[in-house]
């Protein structure tokens, strides 16, 4: 396959889905779904919020919230 025929690489929070779903063993839309269930958090919040309550580390938490917050504006 050449370079033409493939996809550009994922970018940005996105890039770390495959390894958040791996490690915690959850797929990317039921992460959201969590979060969106945690109406009135801000950002860090939510982050906090993952990593306390879900073990999470901060830098696939701080993707998850990212991505997931995007999608609300």
């Amino acid at each position: 396959m050449s370079s033409t025929d493939s996809k550009p690489p994922v970018k940005g929070p996105a890039s770390y889905f495959p390894s958040i779903e791996k490690k915690y063993g959850r797929p990317i839309a039921e992460w959201k779904d969590l979060i969106r269930s945690q109406s009135g958090l801000k950002h860090m919040e939510l982050v906090a919020w993952l990593k306390a309550t879900h073990g999470l580390g901060h830098g696939h938490a701080n993707a998850l919230v990212a991505h997931t917050l995007a999608e609300e504006t």
